[in-house]
């Protein structure tokens, strides 16, 4: 059926295996985040062959899917009241930058009976979660009378909002304040989580400040690019995940549109380029499947020249394939394409 999310489990345990021996010679452990693809359980598997160390996402309604998969999992969203329950259950660690939060933590690990594992989020100028440097250390002294938690390690989220790009500053300065916090409060600080994929870079260059132990991986592994500057990286496949679509009308036809333009479906005006006669083919698949600026086909002679709700547009009157009605369209997938692509119901996830 389509449109069809192709996962390749060899090729995303392929990336795994690269970037787990990349920060091995740098003494760094990854997380596998598993958020992208909606913590499917046989992917998650496939990077734990690959050697994730751990499996981590943002929902705990999808470390619930992976709870019978035997290894640590990590919560990456600062938890809510509302679900700490869950956390202290189906998480074996959680980010965290709230006292109030900490606490309802602790009263739910303490019903029944463990300690909850916490992760202590510093907010280093990409302003998305984090305590503040400068309230860190009465933070840290408020955390540890905390009864059901135990502080096991400090990190910091760059580039996903602000685009911050982490370097030698602000990560030698997440390294500084953990070593101090944990010798003031003689924490077992086990974990020093620099970043994300973004931090890929840093190891490639051989400029990840000493004592990041940890990174959270997950579009370097899916998609095979660093995420500072979205560079391939050396022998990792960008194809993992493939998005396919089915022509289901081919017509040729003009450009621009006969009539007078209003708004469209989505309340905008659109503009066109009058390009003659066109081959249009129209694929099974739209806005509420997909984001079509998030996505690119395989056939650099296919030009994706709009969407509906349902319908999407595509020009094929250069290449060089012969396509039917029938015949499916591929496509490659950015971070957010691939976001869309798997949470949506419409497409179907086919493990290959």
């Amino acid at each position: 059926m389509y449109p069809r999310l192709e996962i390749n489990l060899k090729k995303l345990e392929h990336n795994t295996r690269l970037i787990r021996q990349m920060c091995e010679r740098h003494n760094v452990k990854i997380w596998g985040v598993t958020k992208c693809f909606c913590a499917n359980p046989m992917a998650a598997m496939a990077m734990l062959k690959g050697g994730a160390d751990m499996l981590a996402d943002s929902r705990i309604e999808n470390l619930k899917k992976l709870k019978d998969i035997p290894c640590k999992k990590v919560l990456l969203r600062i938890p809510m009241h509302c679900e700490v329950n869950d956390v202290v259950l189906y998480s074996d660690y959680s980010q965290n930058s709230e006292l109030s939060t900490l606490k309802l933590l602790g009263e739910a690990a303490q019903k029944i009976g463990k300690i909850h594992n916490v992760i202590i989020m510093l907010d280093l100028g990409d302003l998305r979660e984090g305590v503040w440097p400068d309230n860190i250390d009465e933070f840290v002294g408020e955390a540890v009378k905390i009864k059901g938690i135990e502080i096991k390690g400090f990190g910091v989220n760059l580039t996903c909002y602000g685009g911050v790009i982490p370097d030698e500053i602000n990560l030698s300065k997440l390294v500084e304040i953990s070593k101090d916090m944990g010798e003031k409060y003689n924490l077992d600080v086990e974990i020093i989580s620099g970043g994300n994929s973004s931090s890929l870079y840093l190891l490639k260059e051989s400029r990840l400040p000493k004592g990041i132990n940890n990174l959270r991986v997950g579009e370097a592994i899916l998609l095979g690019r660093e995420t500072a500057f979205g560079e391939r990286l050396d022998g990792l496949y960008d194809d993992a995940f493939v998005l396919k679509a089915q022509i289901v009308e081919l017509k040729e036809k003009p450009s621009v549109p006969i009539g007078n333009i209003g708004m469209d479906a989505f309340g905008g005006k659109p503009v066109f380029e009058d390009k003659g006669m066109m081959k249009r083919a129209i694929a099974a698949m739209g806005r509420q499947d997909i984001d079509i600026n998030l996505i690119r086909p395989f056939d650099d002679d296919i030009k994706l020249i709009g969407a509906s709700s349902d319908h999407t547009i595509l020009d094929i009157t250069n290449s060089k394939k012969n396509y039917k009605v029938g015949d499916a369209v591929e496509f490659y997938l950015d971070y957010g394409g691939l976001l869309k692509a798997a949470t949506s119901e419409y497409v179907h996830k086919i493990l290959i």
